[in-house]
């Protein structure tokens, strides 16, 4: 059984496929289309899928999409009868059900031909509570979906056992922990669709004295649940903007001028970041912890589990993932690799698995993020002939280094040594973030290198701190908690005693994101980083995602292109090392 996994016309669109069980491929649109976020029908990544299983579209048994048009119908109905929202906005909201809705025929109308699939709608909630449940090695979980809204719904609540989920309690449209950080993320100045990591970032450099004005904002029910004070918002009733048909996705403003009546002034984005926005972004990232933990206790009270499933948007919330057994009795927890829009993809192929497979059984663990497409050697060669480089005697020293061994002691000395690493290795990460794959390497122990990275590649705000891949087996050693963080999705205080060791990946107040690697998912990027450890007695190495300000690689020629308008200082793509002459 074949099933297309799909988010579509919808920020950060994904296709991935699952063959009888098994998850061959998965890929975001926007690596293909190089526009961040890309909103749309996935269709380069649809291909991508379909070539990786070697199949074609003809071959489908069954699409599933991350959204059902239908669903909370009657809410909706009653929402609109008693708030009365701009017809505008009520216009934007039908054609975007009316465009996933059809997404089969949007393929139909693409490959020119009749599809033989059966076309399936999952519940939004319920493919991101499946992205993460179904997935996991948990034979039971309690289950939670964050967002900003999908299907009139903003989280859902439910307990995962075997192949099923069972959703016992919603929050509905309008109120949303999502739009509540989304419109503060706004009003601080960072106005681009997916802006929130900024503001996490931003936060410790503040403090949070905004807290008592923001819970006018937002209000904590005794059971968990929580609500937001609609006189500051304006998604629900005003005309706001939503851009989701084949291009970078755009948001309207989100919150009312009487949120600068209680806050002060929204900062202008081209405006310097004074105490007080920092202040702001500690505040929001405290108010919304306070909620999350909320909604988690009142999850644990209901399911009394040591096991959690966390997805949605809000869980790439890496600050608050960390303290999850810090301040819930969950004592273990899963987070996909795409927590996001993007994950419900394969949470709404798991779900159409489970339901058709004769076992009822669940999907095949997702035992790697790296779903994405990979490149041979000889292609790698025929890239770096025709772009001349090899022969650029002059400017470039270029060696194939067919040892593991050597290439990881090459690539480990020249980090050692304070350069800046390319890293284009085997198949591309699904997710966000940059796993050891398609990343851009340094030296965490010395502390410019943030400054360098900035200054040569990243182009980007100095607050934003970068992260530290750590070998599994060293984590209690580096940081306080220890637990395996796969997917770079929880930041974990470092050690007082270790956090002058490496200076370069512990953020102000003494946290880091933190990769744990493993031997056997990743074999080669653990090879690297244990001879860096070798080498330095650091058992970590700085890993940034592989862009300037793009989305982050997927190709060679596109790695190669980021290396030759940057000042990085050595590409490794594959096996073959281009180092650049000082």
């Amino acid at each position: 059984m074949t099933v297309l996994g799909l988010n579509a016309n919808h920020g950060d669109s994904a296709a991935c496929l699952l063959v009888d069980g098994r998850l061959v491929a998965a890929a975001e649109e926007e690596r293909f289309r190089r526009i961040k976020h890309w909103a749309g029908l996935p269709t380069q990544a649809i291909e991508y899928c379909l070539r990786e299983a070697g199949l074609t579209i003809h071959d489908l048994d069954h699409i599933a999409v991350n959204r059902r048009p239908r669903a909370n119908n009657w809410r909706r109905l009653a929402f609109v009868l008693k708030h009365r929202p701009d017809p505008r906005l009520m216009w934007q909201k039908v054609r975007n059900i009316r465009s996933v809705s059809s997404a089969k025929q949007a393929l139909e109308d693409y490959y020119g031909a009749t599809l033989r699939a059966t076309s399936h709608h999952i519940e939004h909630h319920h493919a991101h509570l499946a992205s993460a449940f179904m997935v996991s090695r948990f034979d039971e979980a309690a289950c939670l979906s964050v967002d900003g809204f999908g299907d009139f719904a903003s989280t859902a609540f439910g307990f995962g056992r075997g192949g099923t989920i069972e959703i016992g309690d919603r929050i509905y449209f309008p109120h949303s922990l999502g739009i509540l950080y989304s419109a503060l993320t706004q009003f601080i100045g960072f106005p681009h669709y997916g802006d929130e990591y900024k503001v996490m970032g931003l936060a410790p450099y503040g403090e949070p004295r905004f807290v008592e004005l923001l819970r006018e904002v937002v209000s904590v029910d005794h059971d968990g649940r929580f609500r937001l004070n609609l006189r500051y918002f304006r998604h629900h009733t005003d005309n706001v903007s939503y851009s989701w048909n084949n291009c970078a996705p755009q948001v309207g403003k989100l919150y009312r001028a009487e949120l600068s009546e209680l806050l002060g002034p929204e900062r202008d984005p081209k405006s310097r970041l004074e105490q007080r926005h920092k202040d702001l972004a500690r505040s929001i990232q405290v108010v919304y912890e306070e909620t999350f933990f909320s909604l988690l206790n009142a999850l644990h009270r209901t399911y009394p589990t040591p096991n959690l499933a966390l997805a949605g948007g809000c869980a790439m919330n890496s600050v608050a993932n960390g303290k999850v057994y810090l301040r819930t009795p969950f004592r273990r927890m899963y987070l996909p690799a795409a927590a996001g829009d993007a994950g419900g993809a394969i949470g709404a192929a798991a779900v159409v698995h489970a339901q058709l497979s004769k076992s009822r059984g669940r999907s095949a663990t997702e035992l790697s993020a790296y779903l994405g497409p990979e490149f041979a050697s000889g292609d790698i060669e025929t890239l770096l002939h025709s772009r001349n480089i090899n022969g650029s005697a002059d400017e470039f020293n270029v060696a194939l280094v067919t040892d593991t061994a050597e290439l990881c002691t090459r690539t480990a000395a020249a980090i050692a040594d304070g350069q800046v690493v390319g890293w284009f290795q085997g198949r591309m990460e699904w997710g966000p973030r940059a796993l050891g794959n398609r990343s851009i390497l340094g030296d965490p122990r010395r502390a410019d290198m943030k400054d360098i990275l900035n200054a040569k590649i990243k182009r980007r705000e100095s607050f934003r701190p970068f992260a530290p891949s750590i070998l599994r087996e060293a984590v209690s050693e580096w940081f306080e908690q220890d637990d395996d963080v796969p997917f770079m999705m929880q930041v974990f205080q470092i050690r007082e005693s270790k956090r002058p060791l490496i200076p370069a990946v512990t953020h102000i107040d003494g946290s880091g994101r933190l990769q744990t690697v493993h031997r056997a998912t990743n074999p080669l990027y653990y090879e690297l980083i244990s001879t860096f450890h070798t080498m330095t007695s650091v058992p970590m190495v700085l890993n940034t995602s592989f862009n300037e300000n793009e989305p982050v690689v997927c190709r060679p020629e596109e790695a190669l292109d980021c290396f030759l308008r940057t000042r990085m200082d050595l590409l490794v793509l594959g096996h073959w090392l281009v180092q650049r002459r000082a």
